[in-house]
């Protein structure tokens, strides 16, 4: 992906050491709202190879008919949005330390009642004008912004692009899906909210999808 920057506090070791990577894109006011279960989640880095895994299920999915239609699409591109409105499936995530470009991979993997189950890959990089980017493939992205509201992490889309060498070229409007939210919430009893939300600026909400998972490790 290019020169992406590379924290300094490189793993060592066989286990998770202290990361300073999303605490660094909020302010310390804001850091400190979050639930400490959320900061531990975040503030972790995992040695090279090592994977962190959570499990749970897809507790609803909504999809209008333009949700679909732009679902399908996106397939294209990776196929980074739900495909399927099955509830009550299991689903796991599995988070990977990118010690090549200083990042991480993300897996998301969402079971269904019936067909073969929809696989999602991404990989977060701490880079670009915003500080945090999520890849789809090797030169498909979004940048994205953090922030803390009523004690949940909040991560925001604030542009598509497809990369070019170092530059970063806008998609044009009506190739994107609509604006992106992305919210985790802490639950309590190690168990934790993922909410996507998709809301296009003519179509209003296309994609909405919870699950609820907790560490497959406590």
């Amino acid at each position: 992906m290019g020169a992406l920057r590379k924290p300094q506090d490189q793993p060592a070791g066989g286990g998770a050491i202290g990361d300073l990577r999303f605490r660094s894109l909020l302010s310390m006011e804001e850091w400190n709202a979050l639930p400490p279960q959320v900061r531990g989640r975040f503030s972790k880095r995992l040695a090279n190879g090592v994977t962190v895994v959570y499990v749970g299920e897809v507790v609803e999915t909504r999809m209008s008919r333009v949700g679909r239609v732009f679902a399908q699409l996106a397939r294209l591109v990776g196929g980074p949005l739900p495909t399927s409105a099955d509830c009550g499936v299991p689903a796991v995530v599995t988070v990977t330390e990118d010690v090549a470009t200083g990042g991480q991979i993300w897996t998301r993997l969402y079971a269904r009642k019936n067909g073969f189950p929809q696989v999602i890959h991404s990989a977060k990089c701490f880079s670009g004008r915003t500080g945090l980017e999520e890849y789809v493939t090797a030169r498909v992205g979004m940048a994205l912004t953090v922030h803390v509201e009523q004690d949940a992490l909040v991560f925001r889309s604030a542009g598509y692009f497809v990369r070019v060498g170092e530059r970063r070229i806008a998609l044009p409007a009506w190739l994107a899906p609509g604006a992106i939210t992305v919210t985790h919430a802490e639950c309590g009893e190690g168990e934790f909210l993922f909410v996507l939300d998709v809301v296009h600026p003519r179509f209003g909400h296309i994609i909405e999808q919870i699950a609820t998972f907790r560490d497959a490790t406590p």
